[in-house]
């Protein structure tokens, strides 16, 4: 290669991509920073990830180009950041170019003083317009260097105020008029036609419909159960799913979830599999099965190490077009399908419906198959083998095309996300396989990602673990361990969770606000630590700690852990009303707090069998226990009676008289 600079040693693919650009790259580090200072350079970070098709866009547009990469390197010390990797980072100069009035997005591009503080940025830029505003920063440091101190000063005043300044100045208390009051309001913004919001693009936002399913459900809300209902079946039908391998795609650019953005993220797809799989226990419905069982296989097919471990994502792009791999033209179809051409087009609407560009097609339904079967004169069974068919030899053909890149790296908190769907895959669906990968990825995590005093790392790739973890690591990975605790019986899982939640209290935890930091409290960084508490395409990291907690309250009879969600809750309670869809995940803990909500505990020789008998219907109002013998544990303790199965329906520790059998079990929770 003519050009190597300094991200030829880095770990994420992200940073390789661009390791033999002209322009004269260091990956993030503290040490360069300090580099920038001695010798006053600006410092250029421009911060992005594999999948992102505008960033491999900017990249052939200027960072491939000498001329461009002569002007960065002679006025700037560049650095480039995988977001994935760095959150704290991305967040950081997130949070600047939100407060210069830019809309955020990625790439992002920040020119800051040589300590790292802001004073300028955006996101992607054609080529005339970042030459031209390379020189005019570049100009502006030059002549003005006051000023340029003075605003970044103020910008970083402006960054600390929103990021840790967080007095609560108005104490509600969490109530159910106040979650009736925000999710009435929230029903004007839904698609109650297509499913999501109104309006393009859409974006599956699992974690706000994880919320409306367990509050349609617990106060039985038709309307709410139907939109999340109509959400679900449009996009398990819409080209925003892969119709041929399974998993989704990160977002539809349309209001129909028709033409997805192509890239396909491991923390989507593991958020998804828990949606679908409650889905289905609540509504029954056949296509929700199939969309867990056919994301689990894309997941094992496409993003799995042999390790257990997941890796990240798969680019949008392949062979330089976005889609590629994806898309059919009419006569391939026509060529695999056969005979059968014209009912495979019919059902996956090979049509003005599914046409997208370029001659190609996106595959998408938009039936239920009981109909179709109808309309053709099937019965259901020979149209489903005949979809099988049809799926089986369009894999076969597109595993021959030039796939689409694969970021190989993993993230912890990512994969715990993936734990919790498996787990939930299997409650659903009491399928063996989906617990034994959830319990393989669990023990790579325990067994790479966890020091022996509970600290975690965020980032593996073949074989080395690095970066410190973030609190969205420790948070998610609880949440898991918890789960699969509550599935397999096995207290250890339940002791990394205690472990993790003691480092998190001792090394995250604010007393002054009661809420945890996103990186350690006294951790070494140029940019400044923040609070996350608003949910978004991800649980934010605090409503995920506030939820174990809970949790750990229940299962270790720890009230003071109770006090401390109770506590986080009060930065939330003020804002639900008006801006639910930003504390959704908050909102489960909210509905646990004002709703009916149990410990079930199964105690016996045959207490997986009872629980699996549980289980296997949508209850998110219940903690789950069990045992086969005598154990100290608080939830489960001097409940065991030799030769006895006994299940004990219980609300915080205080427990009805046990009984023997599902059915009266069933009855004690209505």
């Amino acid at each position: 290669m003519k050009h190597t600079n300094a991200l030829i040693n880095s770990t994420s693919p992200y940073l390789l991509q661009h390791a033999h650009n002209p322009v004269d790259w260091h990956p993030w580090s503290e040490e360069i920073v300090e580099q920038a200072t001695k010798e006053n350079k600006l410092i250029l970070i421009s911060i992005g990830y594999a999948a992102c098709h505008w960033c491999h866009v900017m990249e052939h547009e200027s960072f491939e180009d000498t001329t461009v990469a002569e002007i960065m390197n002679e006025h700037y010390i560049c650095i480039k950041v995988d977001r994935e990797e760095r959150p704290d980072v991305d967040h950081y100069y997130m949070s600047a170019v939100q407060l210069m009035g830019q809309q955020g997005g990625w790439p992002l591009n920040v020119i800051t003083l040589p300590d790292g503080r802001p004073i300028w940025g955006g996101t992607y830029f054609p080529k005339d317009n970042w030459i031209q505003n390379l020189n005019a920063v570049s100009d502006f440091y030059k002549q003005s260097p006051k000023k340029a101190l003075d605003y970044a000063a103020q910008l970083q005043e402006g960054i600390e105020q929103t990021s840790l300044n967080l007095e609560v100045e108005n104490v509600l208390p969490v109530n159910i008029k106040l979650i009736e009051r925000g999710v009435e309001g929230w029903k004007n913004r839904w698609d109650l036609d297509e499913g999501g919001n109104i309006g393009a693009p859409k974006f599956p936002m699992p974690v706000n419909l994880e919320f409306l399913l367990y509050y349609g459900y617990i106060k039985a809300d038709e309307e709410v159960l139907d939109f999340v209902n109509i959400t679900l079946e449009k996009m398990a039908r819409g080209g925003i799913y892969d119709q041929v391998g399974g998993g989704f795609a990160r977002y539809s650019v349309d209001d129909k979830w028709k033409v997805p953005h192509f890239e396909k993220m491991l923390y989507d797809n593991g958020q998804l599999l828990s949606i679908y799989a409650k889905a289905y226990q609540q509504f029954n419905n056949e296509e929700y099965k199939t969309v867990v069982y056919e994301t689990v296989d894309f997941l094992e097919r496409e993003l799995m190490d042999e390790s257990g471990a997941f890796y990240s994502s798969l680019d949008a792009d392949s062979e330089g077009e976005e889609g590629k791999f994806y898309v059919w033209k009419k006569i391939e179809l026509q060529q695999i399908i056969g005979k059968d051409y014209e009912l495979f087009a019919d059902y996956y609407n090979v049509n003005g419906k599914g046409f997208w560009e370029h001659d190609n097609n996106i595959l998408l339904r938009d039936s239920h198959d009981d109909e179709f079967a109808a309309k053709h004169n099937l019965n259901l069974d020979q149209l489903q083998i005949e979809v099988g068919k049809w799926k089986f030899a369009l894999l076969k053909e597109r595993e021959s095309r030039i796939r689409p890149g694969l970021d190989d790296k993993t993230l912890t908190s990512w994969n715990a996300l993936t734990i919790q769907g498996l787990v939930d895959a299997y409650k659903a669906f009491d399928e063996d396989h989906f617990l034994e990968l959830a319990v393989k990825n669990a023990t790579f995590i325990v067994e790479n990602q966890l020091a022996e005093d509970g600290k975690l790392f965020h980032n593996w790739k073949a074989g080395k673990s690095s970066i410190d973890g973030f609190l969205e690591d420790y948070a998610l990975s609880i949440q898991a361990f918890i789960s699969l605790f509550e599935v397999t019986g096995d207290v250890e899982w339940l002791n990394y969770a205690g472990k993790l939640n003691t480092y998190s209290l001792n090394h995250f935890y604010s007393e002054k606000t009661g809420l945890f930091y996103f990186s350690e409290e006294n951790a070494k960084s140029v940019v400044s630590n923040h609070f996350q508490k608003e949910d978004n395409v991800l649980p934010s990291s605090n409503s995920v700690m506030a939820n174990n907690l809970h949790r750990l309250y229940l299962i270790l009879g720890r009230p003071e852990y109770l006090d401390i969600a109770k506590k986080m809750l009060q930065h939330i309670t003020p804002h639900f009303s008006s801006y639910p869809m930003a504390y959704a995940n908050w909102g489960g803990l909210m509905l646990k707090l004002t709703e009916p909500y149990f410990e079930v505990v199964v105690c016996g020789l045959n207490a997986n069998i009872f629980l699996n008998e549980l289980q296997n219907t949508y209850r998110p109002n219940i903690l789950w226990g069990f045992a086969h013998s005598e154990s100290k544990l608080p939830l489960l303790k001097g409940r065991f009676v030799a030769g006895d199965d006994l299940i004990y329906v219980c609300k915080e520790g205080a427990c009805q008289l046990p009984v023997k059998t599902a059915k009266e079990a069933l009855e004690l929770l209505k």
